[in-house]
């Protein structure tokens, strides 16, 4: 697993041993940042089961103003990844439940540009995420994206309050990334 692009181009990041993760393959990767295009530069970035550390440090990469990565089995690998990418003045590593953490963020009035979430598939924690975000009240800025990546079989979507999915991907018989957006400021991601 490497950085694609940017300032850390090429930059191999650690991987947990012995466990069996699924980190988001380059392809997936390149195709999301593909369709982000410029909405990464000068962002806050949150990346929630961040695992290595991929995609919140693709986005440093790119040119985001500072991200938050929470996963709480990989915070030490995560903070390995942030020095050999030199990101430690831009990258904060939080190791705690991602659900207690959001809840954090949100108490301290922490807002976001764009939000990654990629947790393990099929156990529901997309859809918790999910919900959890669009019941929260400014973790998402206004102008904010929220990408989830999920089983490409995973398509019972939540009812939402606020939330609205404005574009889906499925890449193979594996994985698609959904993008949401606040239902009153609704664009064209790709635009």
């Amino acid at each position: 697993m490497r950085i694609i692009t940017g300032s850390a181009r090429g930059c191999r990041l650690k991987t947990p041993k012995g466990w069996n993760t699924r980190p988001t393959a380059d392809r997936v990767k390149e195709s999301l940042f593909n369709i982000l295009g410029q909405k990464v530069i000068d962002r806050k970035v949150l990346d929630i089961f961040a695992g290595t550390g991929n995609l919140g440090l693709e986005a440093l990469s790119r040119g985001a103003k500072a991200c938050v990565m929470v996963d709480k089995a990989t915070a030490d690998i995560m903070q390995e990844n942030v020095r050999l990418t030199r990101m430690q003045n831009r990258a904060v590593v939080r190791g705690g439940d991602v659900f207690a953490e959001l809840g954090r963020l949100s108490a301290s009035r922490e807002s976001f540009n764009l939000i990654f979430c990629d947790p393990p598939y099929h156990i529901g924690l997309w859809e918790k995420a999910l919900l959890t975000i669009d019941q929260s009240t400014g973790l998402m800025a206004r102008n904010g994206i929220l990408v989830i990546e999920h089983g490409a079989d995973e398509n019972e979507i939540p009812k939402l309050n606020s939330l609205v999915q404005v574009m889906n991907r499925r890449y193979g018989h594996t994985t698609q990334l959904s993008f949401y957006q606040w239902r009153e400021y609704v664009e064209e991601v790709e635009s």
